[in-house]
Parts: C-alpha cells; sequence; structure tokens
C-alpha cells in the first residue's frame, strides 16, 4: 500500500500498537565512531523483527555521494548492496514492541520524507520519537562516554545537563525531524554521544552502548548491549595499548584528560588546567592522537 506521499509502501497492513516509541537511526551525516550504525544493527541483529514500511530511495538517495559497493569477481559484477531506508517493527527482551527507523539519511525531498514519517507516527500512535546521533569530541577516550541530550519539551529529558549554550550547526533530516515534530504538537527527543575525535573514524561500541542504555532509561525499553560492551572493551584495551607504547601520546591523553576534568569542575570557563596557554589546545592534541593512531593501522596492515 503506497502513502498519498508516494515516498514509501506499507508492507501488508499496519499493525495494531499500543503508543510505541520509535527510534529513529538515520546515518549519512556524522555519525562520529559509527556510533548509530553499531546501535541499530545491534538491534536488529539481536531483537525479534519485522519490516512495517519501506522508502523510495531512488527519490531520496544522491547515489552519486553515497556509492553503494559493488563485489567484482574475476571477470564478472557478483553482487550489489541495495541501501535500504526502512520502518521496522521491533520487540525488546521482555517483548514490549517499538519502531526503528533505519537506513541512509535521505539527500533529497527533506520535508515530503518529514511528512511521510509524521503520516506514520501518527497512523501507528506514536508516543515519543527519539533520534539517535553521534558527534566528534574533544574528549578523552579515558573518561566516560557523555552525550548531549535535547528534546521538544524539557520535561522530556529527565536530569540531563547540557554541555552547550547556543551554537549553530548544519541540519540532519533527524534534527529536522525532531524540530518540525515538535512544532506539530508530538514528542520528540534526541540523544548524540560524544566520541573522542582521535577516534571517530573507526568503530566505537561504547558510544553506541550508552545511547541505547539512554534510550532504555527513557523508555523502560530493554534493550541488549552486552555484545556492545564486550566489543567496547575491547577497542578500549586495544587504544590503550597503542598510546601506552607512545610517549607522546600518552602525554597527549593526559592533557585531554585534564581539560575533560577542568571542565567538569566548572574552571572559569577554561578546559585548560590552571589557564596555562602552553598548552596545546584540544583540537591540536586530537589532531596529533588520530596522526599516532593512523600510523600503528598503517604498521599493522
Amino acid at each position: 500500500m503506497l502513502d498519498p506521499h508516494g515516498l514509501y509502501e506499507v508492507a501488508g497492513e499496519l499493525p495494531e500498537l499500543d503508543s510505541p516509541v520509535l527510534i529513529q537511526a538515520l546515518t549519512g551525516f556524522v555519525d562520529a565512531g559509527s556510533a548509530i550504525q553499531l546501535a541499530r544493527e545491534n538491534l536488529l541483529e539481536n531483537l525479534e523483527s519485522e519490516v512495517v514500511a519501506t522508502f523510495d530511495l531512488d527519490q531520496l538517495l544522491d547515489y552519486r555521494s553515497r556509492r553503494p559497493p559493488m563485489i567484482f569477481v574475476a571477470d564478472h559484477f557478483e553482487s550489489y548492496e541495495d541501501p535500504v531506508l526502512a520502518l521496522h517493527l521491533v520487540r525488546d527482551q521482555l517483548g514490549t514492541p517499538f519502531l526503528l527507523l533505519a537506513g541512509p539519511e535521505p539527500d533529497l525531498q527533506w520535508e515530503r520524507f518529514i511528512a511521510a514519517v509524521t503520516q506514520l507516527i501518527e497512523r501507528l500512535g506514536v508516543k515519543v520519537t527519539i533520534g539517535l546521533n553521534a558527534i566528534p569530541m574533544a574528549v578523552p577516550h579515558t573518561r566516560p562516554a557523555g552525550l548531549t541530550a535535547h528534546a521538544t519539551d524539557k520535561s522530556l529529558l529527565g536530569e540531563h545537563e547540557s554541555w552547550l549554550q547556543r551554537v549553530q550547526v548544519p541540519a540532519s533530516v533527524g534534527n529536522l525531524l525532531e524540530f518540525r515534530l515538535g512544532r506539530s504538537g508530538h514528542d520528540a527527543l534526541g540523544y548524540a554521544a560524544h566520541v573522542p575525535h582521535y577516534l571517530a573514524q573507526t568503530g566505537y561500541p561504547a558510544a553506541s552502548e550508552l545511547l541505547l542504555d539512554s534510550v532504555s532509561g527513557n523508555t523502560g525499553l530493554a534493550l541488549p548491549t552486552g555484545k556492545l560492551r564486550e566489543a567496547a572493551k575491547l577497542v578500549r584495551e586495544e587504544v590503550d595499548k597503542q598510546i601506552a607504547d607512545d610517549e607522546q601520546a600518552g602525554r597527549l591523553v593526559a592533557s585531554l584528560e585534564a581539560q575533560y576534568d577542568a571542565f567538569l569542575r566548572g574552571r572559569a570557563n577554561s578546559l585548560l588546567v590552571d589557564g596555562d596557554s602552553s598548552l596545546p589546545t584540544a583540537e591540536e592534541l586530537g589532531a596529533e592522537l588520530e596522526r599516532f593512531l593512523a600510523e600503528q593501522t598503517r604498521d599493522e596492515n
């Protein structure tokens, strides 16, 4: 069954649900540490699910900017990895149903896409929509992962404290969806995990675990995170090993730790301990660590 907007097709009949939660996990703009991708893969691989509706990506995706992979073998193309943007009905570990919007962020027709998603939200009686995000930050991997929470209604955030005040950021479909839902009277919020920006180009499952734990804490959904926790431990051990073998990298991490700790103590609007201007900036520290870890990866290959 096609929707009036012509952007999605329902698989059979829409299910009858009791005010479900919708988690939106769209990737394509910023997904530091592949945290969004890892989180949604973890849900779909470890929980029972079925597709409720699929979106027409020929209308929404610029294939030239994100070319899907093909496998070539000897003298022929063996396979093509079709991109899929779909709404899934998922059951948590206790059998509670929720919805998961997963796939690539649309490049085109944002407003039509948001109108189509809003229509599905209304037809399915969604009580709250929660967006998953992951952003690179000048934070050390040796400290607990943090996150920024935002919502259409402050009461949805609980006790989360803001890391930012006023800042201009590039729009994404997920964040615009939250904004539009709020303007139309629907509850929506989002969590953006903070990923050490020197690890933003590699998988960082600790951020994925934090995102899903945050959703569970807000909604009561029983979401699996055990495999992410195990993977995060392995990543931490590997990064620690690489940094321990390089004295300069160790000093850089220690400086990031000092800035992080100073921020938490709220010292005089500065992330630098004692305001020592001779210390490198957070961006310089992160760039140097990123360079070091990239060199380690090349050496291993």
